[in-house]
């Protein structure tokens, strides 16, 4: 039998086995996969020779020759009979078919040919998981948001982080409630080192050095009023001095080795102001996340329970956007982009479809959505009240926000929709 050479470098260790029931894709009838061992040599090259089976066919009847001169004599072997038309119900009117060159429904027929032209995919890889911590012990429930606590940032944190990253989701983003007692109108306490988010995150990163921790960069869980920046006396939200304030926060929890910073807070040029200092003290590969479009919208309610951060006076409709608006949303993704942003950021996220597609359409950076607390309860709700199938329509909402263009999701049915991903796959 012929006989293929490779030259190759055989720097690579010896393999003795390959388990097959870890790989996907591999037969599940073949438990195990032998390979010769190899030795390692990097001074000189080796031949690897890779020779075809000697074996020979096993003989089932007629030769080839045979079949195809039976054919030809007439002699044709029997095959299962063309299917019967399936019968239309009784009244069916009876019509001459459209005469259409196009009928799109082909395409549509059957679920393998449904799937060979999905045209957007979602996996666990695109989830951000949003948790919320505090300083206590106990995991608490969140009224407003079933399914969702206040992790105790030594334990229950870890044990979800944990159940996430056993279905491929290996990204979370971290939100503190923030005892009232370390809370004033500078919201100083967001840049403490020695804080809830930075003692968390060194705790993951010391479990899980592989973890991708996304931080939150605003003043409201710090701040005393509720704001996300300095609330001046006569009720202004101060821009440059809460910029200020949100660089060295962001310098703090990089310091603690978060992989991605957030600025939700809408302050203008905190972006490039938030770069500027990261680089100045070291942390050039620490990334930024803007919350680039970030709407005044009434779907934030459950978080705001969540954290206890509701404003203890007026709205945030002066440094948030107008709902209404679809432009400005361009304005902030060209100043955030200019300013040295890495990814740009909607919220909230399936109300929101047209900005998700305007920013994927204009913009080469990365786009998130984020699907929020409000989105996610409603959801939740429906599915209680039996009004909803509340997973199908969580995957749909997700494939949706998929579809108008987000890469990443940051979303608090992160765990539950990969592991459904999961089960579907098994």
């Amino acid at each position: 039998m012929a006989t293929t050479l490779f030259n190759a470098s055989c720097s690579f260790p010896s393999i003795k086995v390959i388990d097959c029931k870890s790989y996907v894709g591999l037969r599940s009838n073949v438990s195990q996969v032998r390979v010769a061992s190899l030795p390692v040599a990097t001074s000189q090259r080796r031949s690897l020779v890779v020779r075809a089976s000697n074996g020979h066919a096993k003989k089932l009847g007629r030769s080839d020759a045979e079949c195809e001169a039976a054919v030809a004599a007439g002699d044709v072997p029997e095959a299962p009979p063309v299917p019967p038309k399936p019968v239309a119900p009784a009244g069916t009117p009876v019509i001459q078919p459209l005469n259409l060159n196009r009928r799109p429904r082909r395409n549509r027929a059957s679920p393998t040919v449904r799937a060979a032209f999905q045209e957007t995919d979602i996996s666990p890889a695109n989830f951000v998981y949003p948790l919320f911590i505090h300083e206590g012990e106990e995991d608490t429930p969140i009224g407003a948001m079933p399914g969702c606590y206040r992790l105790g940032w030594r334990h229950g944190l870890l044990q979800e982080v944990a159940k996430a990253r056993a279905v491929g989701v290996n990204s979370i983003v971290l939100f503190p409630k923030v005892p009232e007692a370390l809370k004033n109108p500078t919201g100083d306490e967001a840049y403490s080192d020695n804080g809830l988010v930075p003692r968390t995150i060194r705790l993951l990163k010391d479990k899980y050095p592989d973890l991708i921790i996304y931080t939150d960069v605003a003043l409201d869980p710090y701040s005393s009023d509720g704001h996300d920046g300095i609330v001046r006396e006569d009720g202004v939200i101060m821009n440059d001095e809460t910029v200020h304030q949100l660089c060295k926060q962001a310098v703090s929890q990089a310091r603690a080795g978060a992989d991605v910073v957030s600025p939700s807070d809408m302050m203008d040029g905190r972006v490039g102001a938030i770069r500027a200092a990261l680089d100045a003290e070291g942390f050039q590969n620490v990334s930024i996340m803007s919350y680039t479009a970030k709407y005044a919208s009434s779907f934030y309610g459950p978080f705001r329970e969540a954290l206890d951060s509701n404003p203890r006076f007026g709205d945030k409709k002066t440094y948030q956007m107008n709902p209404a608006n679809y432009r400005e949303a361009l304005i902030e993704a060209r100043e955030d982009e200019a300013e040295g942003a890495d990814i740009l950021l909607v919220k909230p996220g399936l109300p929101y479809l047209d900005i998700i597609r305007l920013l994927r359409d204009k913009s080469p950076l990365p786009i998130a959505a984020y699907q929020v607390s409000g989105e996610y309860s409603m959801i939740k709700a429906g599915g209680v009240l039996k009004m909803i199938d509340e997973e199908k329509v969580m995957m749909e909402s997700l494939m949706c926000l998929r579809r108008a263009g987000a890469d990443i999701i940051l979303t608090y049915f992160a765990l539950q929709a990969a592991t459904y991903l999961c089960n579907q796959k098994r």
